[in-house]
């Protein structure tokens, strides 16, 4: 089994603990990158990147990010070079996202979706795994060389 990541602010820590402890029930092997208590004044940034440094360095495979509305983390973790975050609210997108796209870290909204419909997705998202047709090869390729556009500038 690979390794998985979660980190959460104030606003996702309540969901985060919910679903770490599912999570284990399953048998999932998982790190937490924090927040380890609620503080109000953390930043969503701040919780987000030493998840996302993990995916990018590949010391886990797969990553979870929950903040208010999920927005915040999918925005800071997509800064990353090798991490492919987005904000999932149904199971389709969830598997759809790592089928075709090689997505590798779920972002989702503490506030905006409760916590059965939260594990249903990280179910899914965990589940999947990224089919190797030539087409999306072809199109993660595209994507992943945009990381080094502004680096050539």
């Amino acid at each position: 089994m690979f390794k998985i990541g979660i980190a959460a602010d104030h606003a996702g820590y309540s969901q985060k603990e919910l679903l770490k402890k599912r999570l284990e029930v399953e048998q999932y092997e998982l790190i937490d990158y924090g927040a380890y208590e609620v503080d109000p004044d953390d930043d969503y940034p701040d919780v987000v990147t030493p998840l996302a440094i993990a995916l990018s360095e590949g010391k886990i495979q797969k990553g979870i990010a929950i903040c208010g509305s999920g927005v915040g983390v999918s925005i800071a973790a997509n800064k990353f070079n090798g991490v492919r975050a987005a904000l999932i609210t149904e199971t389709y997108s969830a598997h759809q996202g790592v089928e075709h796209d090689d997505m590798n870290m779920l972002c989702l909204g503490a506030r905006v979706i409760g916590s059965e419909l939260i594990f249903e997705i990280t179910k899914t998202f965990l589940d999947a795994q990224f089919e190797e047709e030539e087409r999306f090869r072809r199109r993660l390729n595209k994507t992943l060389a945009l990381e080094n556009y502004n680096k050539i500038k």
